[in-house]
């Protein structure tokens, strides 16, 4: 929907992604629509993990301290700035770029109806993983195979300065090195000038 401005002159609105404080992107998201009424698009993933206490499901931003919003920019820059939650607009030197709208349909076709897709930690040869349960808690190690069929994993420890394998069940694992462009290939292809700050 286009607004009219005071000549009748339709106003281009455009999406830009917001810098938002750390743990504070659900606050900044909220405040950007309720209080000023903007469009606002904050994809986040629902995550099981395994944790010392036993799984553990968690919400996370699928670009943490990064939000996206829609606006006529010119017109809302001062009142974006100064919403709570909100660090900063991502710019490059005095230039605001905009995200392509493109990007952000894609997005939301993953995301359906605004709420977070559910999405395991990603297991796979070579990740770097930690016990969370059982008699090998704490251990750190590496994994060798996935055994799907079975709900195993067979990792490799650094055992008394030797290197041995064991089988675990794959929920008491932590993934120590996954990142969301293996948990979900298709986004990394989204441009990273969206998402980069340079002061």
């Amino acid at each position: 929907m286009e607004l009219q401005g005071s000549e009748s002159q339709p106003i281009e609105l455009s999406w830009y992604c917001a810098r938002t404080q750390p743990k504070h992107e659900h606050i900044a998201a909220a405040n950007l629509s309720k209080r000023l009424g903007l469009e606002v698009f904050h994809p986040r993933l629902r995550i099981e993990r395994a944790t010392r206490r036993g799984p553990v499901r968690v919400v996370e931003s699928l670009f943490p301290c990064y939000i996206f919003v829609r606006c006529q920019i010119a017109r809302s820059i001062d009142d974006i700035r100064y919403v709570s939650g909100v660090s900063s607009l991502v710019h490059f030197g005095q230039e605001i770029p905009t995200v392509a709208d493109d990007v952000i349909e894609e997005l939301r076709q993953c995301f359906g109806a605004g709420e977070p897709m559910v999405v395991e930690d990603a297991i796979y040869p070579g990740a770097e993983v930690t016990v969370a349960e059982g008699a090998l808690m704490g251990s750190s190690g590496v994994v060798f195979r996935v055994l799907p069929a079975r709900q195993r994993v067979q990792i490799l420890l650094d055992f008394l300065g030797r290197t041995t394998m064991t089988e675990v069940d794959r929920k008491s694992l932590m993934v120590e090195n996954s990142s969301l462009a293996d948990v979900m290939p298709l986004l990394a292809s989204i441009p990273k000038v969206a998402l980069a700050e340079v002061v």
